[in-house]
């Protein structure tokens, strides 16, 4: 196994030693140990050894997201230690992955999703609100195109403003300044963080739909380091796969990003995988959003067949899956971006980019 150690363990006996690579934020912290968790209680015989680093997007905190324009912000440095060996897996946030990860690299387990809707905290003295008992001309703070699109034209009395840095300085500008009424958060983050007390409301898919891969970990391991895929591979949740094989091959086909609109909402019911897709003009005036569904049951001749270990769907490597069920979420989220394309989203996301850079 490429460049992980050993060490003795107090009996004498040599374990290895994993070595998992975080962000250095408390969330990524936190995310990061409830995989390293898991992997211990299935593994107990593992030393896993936690190796946190600063990203680009921790660093740059005076700029919007968007602006920025590198797709792999917060995952960029964590990738370039997994190439050097200096780390043997990485936990991130599903959303921050790109759709398409550099070769070499494999998702080799998506955990089950916390919620995966956005979350709006309010400031202090506007406690018992909701975004539509706001007063007008109230400023909400988000980083997300995606958020303030469908926002703004869901709620036309309010002003959108960008607001950056990790959950605590967000929270922290929120309550110890008046420049804010509210902030707009993924409510999975605050979950983790133990702050459930600081949402107001969730909000479903009919104010705003949730980015690509929201709410879900991901561990992120050299495609080549086989018993390391192995060993994280049952960290998968089926549906969660599902699901976010879906969404992200929808992104992927719209050729969307962090710098334009796109959102989604999916659900499994009665073996049924629906998904929701939509773009957005940067105001929100302008969208598409349509719906698709297909079968992921397992047919009969699914159920002993053989998947291939080395098959990725957009990033994914889960071989204990049914590998025609992946293949139809796969061509679902394809189906539908096809459909949002042929109704006209290039043209919106190529004006939500090009305003967007000219910002």
């Amino acid at each position: 196994m490429s460049g992980e150690g050993t060490s003795l363990d107090g009996n004498g006996k040599v374990s290895r030693v994993i070595r998992i690579g975080t962000r250095k934020s408390q969330l990524a912290r936190i995310q990061t140990d409830s995989v390293a968790d898991k992997l211990k209680e299935l593994y107990p015989e593992l030393n896993l050894e936690i190796v946190a680093m600063s990203t680009i997007g921790d660093k740059i905190l005076d700029t919007a997201l968007s602006k920025i324009g590198e797709k792999s912000l917060f995952t960029k440095e964590l990738e370039n230690a997994l190439e050097r060996n200096e780390v043997d897996l990485v936990v991130h946030s599903l959303k921050d992955l790109p759709t398409t990860l550099p070769a070499g690299f494999t998702i080799g387990a998506v955990l089950k999703r916390e919620n995966p809707h956005d979350a709006v905290v309010l400031h202090p003295k506007h406690v018992g609100k909701t975004l539509d008992t706001l007063p007008d001309n109230s400023v909400i703070g988000t980083s997300s195109l995606r958020r303030a699109a469908q926002l703004k034209k869901r709620f036309p009395h309010l002003e959108f403003k960008d607001i950056r840095g990790n959950l605590n300085t967000r929270l922290k500008k929120l309550d110890e300044k008046d420049d804010y009424a509210a902030i707009i958060l993924a409510a999975a983050g605050l979950r983790r963080m133990g702050w459930d007390n600081r949402i107001s409301q969730i909000l479903g898919p009919e104010d705003c739909m949730y980015a690509v891969g929201q709410g879900a970990l991901a561990v992120e391991v050299r495609a080549r380091d086989l018993d390391i895929l192995e060993n994280v591979s049952v960290l998968h949740h089926p549906e969660t796969v599902l699901r976010c094989i879906t969404e992200r091959a929808f992104l992927r086909h719209l050729e969307g990003g962090c710098s334009v609109p796109v959102a989604v909402n999916t659900e499994v019911k009665d073996s049924q995988l629906y998904l929701t897709g939509a773009v957005y003009s940067l105001d929100g005036s302008d969208s598409l959003k349509e719906t698709m569904q297909t079968s992921i049951a397992a047919d009969d001749k699914s159920v002993d067949e053989e998947v291939d270990e080395r098959v990725q769907r957009v990033g994914v490597t889960a071989s204990k899956i049914s590998g025609a069920a992946q293949d139809r979420a796969e061509k679902l989220g394809i189906d539908l971006a096809n459909l949002l394309l042929s109704k006209g989203a290039k043209e919106i996301l190529t004006v939500a980019r090009q305003l967007n850079d000219a910002r």
